[in-house]
Parts: C-alpha cells; sequence; structure tokens
C-alpha cells in the first residue's frame, strides 16, 4: 500500500515538473488563451485528456503490478495457509495417534493392574494353600537360609517344641532347637554338596525319628530343609507284625518238625508196645528168638536215626541265620537236600523217602546264583517233604512214587521245577498253601500241616526276591515252581 501511495505521488510530481517546464517558454495560462484573450478550450480538454490518460495508464501499470503481486501474495498466503492446515492436519493426526496409544497404553496398563490384582490374588492364595499344607504335614518342616537360620517352621514344629515361628524365625537353628540330633558340620556338608542326608534316630522302645535333610536347588534363595519324621507308632507296629511274623515261622517250623519227629517217635512206640505184648503174651518164651527181639530193635534204631537227623537239621538250620548270600549253585544244594532227606522222611503210611524214584535233570553250565544258602536248601526240603506226604497218600493205588527235578535257564533267572505224581491239591489249598497258619480257622482248616509252605514262600519272595508258585490236580499230581533272578 505505501508503495502504491508512493508511485500515484511520483505521477503527480512529474505532470507539476512537466507544467513547470512548459513556463519556460511562455505562462500556463497563456497557452490556454487565443489572442484576443478567449481561452483555448479544445486545448485545455486535450491537454486535460491527455494528463487524465497518462495517469490512468498510469494508475492501470500500477494496478496490474499490484493485482499481480496480489495474485503472488495470495498464491503465497494460499500455500502458506496449505501448509498450515497440512501441518495442522499432521498435528492434528499425531494427537489423534497419540491419543489412541495413550488410551491403549491406558486400556493395557488397566489390563496388567487387573492382572497384577489377579495375579497377586493368585500368589497370595498359593501362599496360603501352600503354608496350609506346610502346616498340615505329621512332621516337623524347618526351613535354614545359607546362614542356617530358620525361615521356616511348621505347626507340627510349634506342637513338638512348644515354640511359635515369632520366637525362633532369624535364629540359629541350635540356638532355637537345641535339642535337634543334626549337627552343624552334617547341614553345612548337606549345604556345600548337595546330597540329601538321611539320619534314623532312635532310643529302643521309646521313640523313633527319620530325619531328612536336603538342598534347595536352582532357586536363588538357597538353603535347607529339614524334616524330622516321628515314625515311633509306625516303628512299634512293624516290629510287632515282624515278631509275629517271627512267632508265625517258629509256628510254622516247630508244628513240622514236631509232625515229624512224632512219625518216627510213634512208630518206635508201636514197636515197644508190640514187643512188650509179645513179650507178655509168650510166657514160655518159644517166640521171642534173638532173631525177632534184633528185628524190633533194629527197626527202632531206624526211627531214633530218623528223629535224630530232624534235630540235627533244625538245629544246623537255627546257626545259619548269620550267613551271608554266596554264589552257589543250586543243583548243588538241592543235591544236598536230597541227601539230607534221606535219612529224614518217612510217612504214616509207611513210604519212606529213600523208596521214592528221583528223577534229575539238570542244564550244563547253570550259572551261580547269589541266595543264602541254609534257607535254599530247607525251601528244598520243604518241597520234598511235601511231595514225601503227599505220595504217601497215594500210595494204596500201587502205583510208583516218583519226583522229577528240573533245573535250568531261561532268560535272566533260573528256575527249580519239582513235580510229583503223589495226591494233588485241591483249588481251596492250592490258594492257601503260601499263608501263615495262624491268619484264620479257615485256611488252618484247608491247609494241612504238612502242606503249609508260607516259610518257603516268604524265603524266596522276601529274602531272595524271587517268585514261587504252584499248579496241581488232584489225580495228576503237583509241580512246584521256584524263580530266582541272576545277577
Amino acid at each position: 500500500m505505501q508503495r502504491s501511495t508512493y508511485i500515484i505521488n511520483a505521477s503527480l510530481s512529474g505532470a507539476i515538473l512537466l507544467i513547470m517546464s512548459m513556463q519556460s517558454y511562455a505562462s500556463f495560462l497563456d497557452y490556454f488563451e487565443e489572442e484576443d484573450g478567449s481561452t483555448k478550450w479544445q486545448y485545455v480538454a486535450n491537454f486535460s485528456s491527455s494528463v487524465l490518460i497518462l495517469l490512468l495508464l498510469i494508475t492501470t501499470i500500477f494496478l496490474f503490478f499490484n493485482v499481480r503481486r496480489a495474485q503472488q501474495a495470495n498464491k503465497e498466503l494460499k500455500k502458506i495457509r496449505d501448509d498450515l492446515e497440512e501441518r495442522v492436519k499432521e498435528r492434528t493426526a499425531t494427537l489423534d495417534k497419540s491419543n489412541n496409544l495413550l488410551q491403549q497404553s491406558n486400556q493395557m496398563l488397566e489390563g496388567e493392574i487387573i492382572q497384577h490384582k489377579d495375579t497377586t490374588r493368585l500368589l497370595e492364595s498359593s501362599e496360603r494353600y501352600t503354608k496350609s499344607i506346610l502346616d498340615s504335614m505329621p512332621l516337623m518342616l524347618i526351613g535354614l537360609d545359607e546362614s542356617l537360620k530358620i525361615t521356616q517352621w511348621n505347626n507340627y514344629a510349634v506342637i513338638t517344641t512348644g515354640m511359635d515361628i515369632s520366637h525362633v524365625k532369624g535364629k540359629h537353628l541350635w540356638e532355637a532347637y537345641p535339642a535337634i540330633t543334626l549337627t552343624p558340620e552334617q547341614v553345612e556338608n548337606t549345604l556345600r554338596t548337595g546330597e540329601t542326608l538321611t539320619i534314623k534316630h532312635s532310643q529302643r522302645s521309646q521313640y523313633y525319628f527319620d530325619i531328612t535333610c536336603y538342598a534347595i536347588k536352582d532357586h536363588p534363595d538357597a538353603g535347607i530343609v529339614i524334616l524330622i519324621d516321628d515314625i515311633t507308632k509306625q516303628s512299634k507296629a512293624e516290629n510287632l507284625l515282624i515278631q509275629k511274623d517271627k512267632f508265625s515261622v517258629m509256628g510254622e517250623l516247630a508244628s513240622a518238625m514236631a509232625h515229624d519227629i512224632n512219625i518216627p517217635l510213634n512208630s518206635v512206640k508201636q514197636t515197644t508196645e508190640e514187643l512188650k505184648t509179645l513179650i507178655q503174651s509168650d510166657a514160655s518164651n518159644l517166640l521171642l528168638s534173638p532173631e525177632k527181639i534184633l528185628e524190633y530193635v533194629e527197626k527202632s534204631e531206624q526211627n531214633n536215626i530218623q528223629a535224630s537227623a530232624i534235630i540235627q537239621h533244625l538245629t544246623k538250620f537255627s546257626k545259619s541265620e548269620s550267613q551271608e548270600k554266596q554264589d552257589v549253585s543250586i543243583p548243588k544244594i538241592m543235591d544236598q537236600a536230597l541227601s539230607v532227606t534221606q535219612s529224614m522222611f518217612s510217612n504214616t503210611n509207611g513210604l519212606k523217602f529213600k523208596d521214592i524214584t528221583i528223577t534229575r535233570t539238570y542244564e550244563n553250565d547253570l550259572p551261580l546264583v547269589p541266595c543264602y544258602v541254609a534257607e535254599i536248601q530247607q525251601v528244598c526240603i520243604s518241597i520234598l517233604r511235601h511231595a514225601c506226604y503227599a505220595l504217601g497218600k497215594k500210595r494204596s493205588q500201587n502205583e510208583e512214587a516218583k519226583i522229577d527235578i528240573d533245573i535250568g535257564k531261561f532268560y535272566d533267572s533260573l528256575w527249580i521245577k519239582v513235580q510229583h505224581n503223589g495226591l494233588g491239591l485241591t483249588p481251596e489249598e492250592q490258594m492257601t498253601i503260601f499263608e501263615p497258619f495262624y491268619q484264620n480257622e479257615a485256611i488252618e482248616a484247608a491247609c494241612n500241616l504238612e502242606n503249609r509252605l508260607s516259610f518257603s514262600y516268604f524265603i524266596i519272595t522276601e529274602h531272595h526276591e524271587g517268585r514261587m508258585a504252584v499248579t496241581s490236580d488232584i489225580d495228576v499230581g503237583t509241580t512246584f515252581h521256584v524263580q530266582l533272578e541272576l545277577n
């Protein structure tokens, strides 16, 4: 605007300068007057028109340039406006995006807060559940840190010691619980090596404790956990059960041996009574020749030898309890058992074991088996004894009494099979033959004294971790199967 005013002023100044220059030749009025003094209106009009045209031309040029400048300014203003609008849009878009991100962040933060609250509730619930488990455990649980100071102390520990966790937490273990039988060296060694330590502490017939100490692994708060289990009731019950089993075994052995000894003693008694009757009835001593008396005496001696052999075997077996497992030949033990039974067993029907036909089938190069020799020999004798009595019950059928013994290897086990053709077992007897006789009256009634093999079953299954089974038919006979694991 200032520039336009400047141009107009310049144009007017130019016109005035032009008029003033014309005055140098004649005055301004003289130029427009006639000689007679009248005005030359034509000149005035022409001059005014020229001046106006000139002014209009200058104004037009000025307007033209102003319009161009205005257009250019408008373009620049429009560009600036567009730039400003674009920037506003960009800023608005950025703000919208930021607002969206902020809203998303707020939503995520709210979700995380909710999740954190849920996690916190779960952790609290889990901690309460874990504490409930620890407090419900029927044994003492003590947690120690690396300095052997107490960090955990469950409810059973409170009951046992009478001290609440608030009084012992943070204290040294032996300061809070001096009665514990663990030593600091044992606990420190467990913490250092990471090996679990198990100690059995007992005062005979008073109390029994199992103490387990193990290190916490793969956790930033390393330490020690000590479990103290009061097994006094359990141990006493187990001891009673063991004593009951021992009495059962002793009763079974004593009953069997008494039954075996009773047979030759009854025979001696019968022989003595026969001889006494014969002496009393033979007043003239015509029937009592020296040969006849010698026959009765020899019969009594044989029965005495049989009874003595049974007693000697029982004495020898009772002295073998301290023996350790040995790698022995099972066929050799079976041969020794057969040798012992030759002089031990006979039954009321008059069948002696030495009169039975024995067939032995042993595989060659059988491996040695780790076992308690006296116990396996007792198992073999018990099975042969069972066969002898079963064969005696079937003697009336005039069938040859036979026992077949097979010993062989099958995979990683050694198998003993003893088969006889005597009187077989009924289904009830097969179910109860390996059960202790003291359990109930039904078993005792179903399983006759000479049929009991619970002690043999115990030796095979418990002491030697093997297996024992029986298959039988009342008319065909019985087969005993014994499996012993090889190393």
